[in-house]
């Protein structure tokens, strides 16, 4: 596990240099999915994972400044990737490493900033929009997710399973309208995850310089 950990950190300080806005060291924090699986996270300008097996959720609050924000831009890493899966599949479903865009109504927006995301999970009026990198999907397919309640949260394939560095620039606003109809309403959390436990396999891989715009 040491070794992995190095690794992963290793990721993370070569793509500091040039890490946008967004902060992984502040705010960020773990959500466990199960009491026996949890992946490792490196915080800081970047963010490094190892999974092992395992599955879990790193999460933060975005700041009102950006609850209006129409797109994105990162740069991730995989040095380590499962093996392709069918991203639609319940239970067999892994991916390297995926980033979560959270949208409320704006009119919602201030009650409930700060929530956690297991609380925001149960809620109907929220909407989650996922851009993985694994599986084997074609870029760009919208996968509806199959966890929670229907219509609630939806996968867009960008990378299919492999390694290597990669930058993304996505629109969230028209991925949002393709994905579920409609307006965006307001960003008020982003979580960044890694998931093994399926497949038995290990990732590591990070993701940094994320600027909303």
């Amino acid at each position: 596990m040491r070794a992995l950990l190095a690794t992963a950190l290793v990721i993370a300080t070569a793509t500091a240099a040039l890490a946008g806005p967004v902060d992984f060291a502040n705010g960020w924090k773990e959500q466990r999915l199960s009491l026996f699986s949890s992946n490792d996270y490196v915080f800081g300008k970047t963010l490094g994972l190892v999974s092992e097996g395992s599955v879990s959720i790193a999460w933060a609050p975005v700041a009102r400044a950006d609850w209006g924000a129409k797109g994105a831009d990162w740069r991730w890493t995989v040095a380590q990737s499962v093996p392709p899966t069918d991203l639609s599949l319940k239970g067999g479903d892994d991916r390297n490493i995926s980033l979560y865009f959270v949208f409320v109504p704006d009119a919602l927006a201030p009650g409930l900033e700060g929530a956690n995301i297991r609380s925001l999970l149960g809620n109907e009026d929220v909407r989650i929009l996922q851009y993985a990198w694994g599986g084997n999907h074609p870029r760009g397919q919208v996968i509806p997710s199959p966890y929670g309640p229907t219509g609630q949260g939806a996968t867009i394939a960008l990378r299919q399973a492999g390694t290597g560095t990669q930058t993304e620039s996505v629109d969230l606003a028209a991925d949002y309208m393709r994905a579920f109809g409609g307006e965006k309403g307001a960003l008020i959390g982003l979580a960044v995850s890694g998931d093994s436990d399926d497949t038995d396999s290990v990732i590591r891989a990070a993701i940094g310089d994320l600027v909303l715009r």
